[in-house]
This record gives structure tokens, sequence and C-alpha cells, in this order.
């Protein structure tokens, strides 16, 4: 295994201690549940309460997008794995205002089960929670409904924390965060396998050379595998899928999320962009904003993904909107 860990059934555990002490002026840990990361802000008086979250593994999802201005707490589980209710529950119960609060997370089975009981917990103290799942990975089904949230959490997280931040009562921000989701789309391609520490293997088998095109950030099968092709090709591939889905036409404006999943270094994602940003300026489409980096990673997995989200200006300003987090650098 190519990663430098301690016990590795205590790793989580070990990076949120290892995080708020990096970061004691913006985020701690609950005293009495250790997997809720809460913004030094929050409770905000007379402000809804954002909650993300899900499964270890893909950070600086979900803990780095905690701070004033963006989520006021992240829930966090094991290694791809969903949270449980209890911490679900509490989160709620220590971000809370008075003016309810809204879960935010990628759509997967485990963490729509575990946040709705969380949410029926708070809603025996009289707490109003809803939940806006991210349904952004296009590939990873026809129906919209089923599809999986991927890197585009960070936009919807984003534009939701910024309209809570800016007074939105709690259907405000759930229409704010509705309206990102059904403007994003996402497609990734894997180059390989991350290693997980608890079973000091790959999470799956892949070839040296071989690329998988819409691979989940778990591992979850793509549309096909290959040999790797050059990187103007692939993401041209990916464009030949997103832009379509989102309508894109000459005049509309999109920020771009050219994400790694961990292993695939700066260089890469930049020749990526340079191949976005020229076939967006093939069609007209103009870019509002440009977020190239790692922002929701599978561990040490080589690979990479494009996001485009189409934007308004409603949707510009909550994006540009200031915030502290500490991974989530303004441009």
């Amino acid at each position: 295994m190519r990663r430098l860990v301690n016990d590795p059934y205590e790793i989580v555990e070990e990076m949120l201690e290892g995080y708020v002490r990096a970061f004691p002026d913006k985020v701690k840990l609950l005293e009495h549940d250790g997997r809720v990361v809460v913004g030094t802000h929050a409770p905000k008086k007379d402000k809804v309460g954002v909650i993300v979250g899900g499964g270890s593994g893909h950070e600086p999802l979900f803990l780095g997008y905690v701070g004033e201005g963006f989520a006021d707490a992240a829930v966090i589980g094991n290694i791809n794995t969903s949270p449980s209710p209890e911490p679900c529950y509490n989160s709620v119960k220590a971000v809370d205002a008075g003016k309810g609060c809204i879960y935010l997370y990628g759509n997967y089975a485990g963490d729509v089960m575990n946040f709705d009981i969380g949410a029926e917990m708070a809603a025996e103290d009289g707490i109003r929670v809803e939940t806006v799942l991210v349904t952004d990975d296009v590939i990873s089904s026809e129906n919209v409904e089923d599809r999986r949230g991927i890197a585009g959490d960070f936009f919807v997280f984003k534009t939701a924390a910024a309209a809570a931040d800016d007074g939105l009562d709690l259907d405000g921000v759930v229409e704010i965060a509705r309206k990102t989701n059904a403007n994003c789309a996402t497609m990734g391609v894997a180059l390989g396998a991350a290693d997980h520490p608890n079973t000091g293997k790959p999470m799956f088998e892949m070839d040296l050379g071989d690329m998988e095109v819409g691979m989940g950030i778990h591992g979850e099968p793509g549309v096909r595998r290959g040999k790797t092709e050059p990187a103007d090709d692939v993401v041209q591939e990916i464009l030949d899928v997103i832009i379509p889905e989102l309508k894109l036409a000459e005049g509309d404006e999109v920020c771009v999320l050219v994400n790694s999943l961990g292993a695939t270094p700066l260089m890469d994602l930049l020749v990526a962009y340079r191949k976005v940003a020229e076939v967006l300026d093939e069609k007209g489409v103009k870019v509002h904003k440009n977020f190239i980096g790692s922002y929701a990673s599978t561990m040490n997995m080589p690979g990479m993904s494009v996001t485009l989200q189409k934007v308004d200006d409603e949707l510009k300003r909550y994006i540009d909107w200031p915030t502290d987090a500490p991974y989530f650098v303004q441009k």
C-alpha cells in the first residue's frame, strides 16, 4: 500500500483530530460526538443551519467546506461509508438557530437512510430539517433522480450555504440547492484504484495503462474501459456528454471544476482545463469562474472529473460569496 498510516481502523479519528488541530480557529469536534465537525461560527443567529456529510476518503469534501459563509457542520462516516444516524442528528442539535436546517449530500442509499433517520429524530425535537440530494454524475443513470452525487457536491454546497448566510429562509435555501443541482453535470475518468487503508489493497483491479470512463468515486463501474488515451480525447468525450446534458448554447455562462481524484497532478489538470476552455470558447459559452485542483477526491486514486455548473446572476452571486472555509480557495 502506497500510504503512510498508523492503525488503519483509527485513520478517520486521527484525520479528524489532525484537522481540528490544524484549523482550531475555524472548526471543532463536538465534545460528545467526534464524527461531527462544526464551524466555530455556528450556530449563527437567525440563519438556516447547513449540514453536509458522507463517507471519509473524499477530502477535502466534506470537512474542508465547513466555515463562515459555507457549511455549518459536516458529518463524517467511515471510509466510503455513510455516517450513522446519531451524528446526523447531533449535527442538527449543534447548529440549529431556530430557522431549521438543510442536509446536503450525494445520492447514495446508505446516506439517504441514515440522514433521513437523523431528520426524523430532529423532528421529534420540533426542528425542521429538509434534504437536497446531489445528482450530478450524469453517466450513472438515465433517470436523474437515481444519479450519484460526485464533485458537483461542491457547487450545491457552496450556493446553498451562501443563500443561508444571505438570510434566506429554509424554503429559499432548498430552492437554491435544487436550482444548482439541476444545472450541474459531472463525468469522470479513473486511471487506477485508490489504496484502501483497511485492507492494504487497491479498491478494485485495473491494469496499468488502462482507464475507465465514467467510474464513480467509490469505484462504481463506468461506461467503458480501455487503454489510456490522450487527454484531449478524454476531455472531449466527457464534454460530449455533459454539454448536451445542460443544453448549453452560445451566450450561456458556466463555472468549471476540473477535479483531481487524489493522485492526478495539477499539471495534468491544467492540460485538461486547456481543452475544456477551448471547447467552450468554440461554442460561445463564457466561463465565469474555474476551480482546478482536488475538491472531491477518492484518497490516492489517479483520475479526474470535469464538472460544468450552468449559472445565472443569482448563482454567480452565491458562488462568489465570501467564506473562510479552510479548503476553499476563492478566486
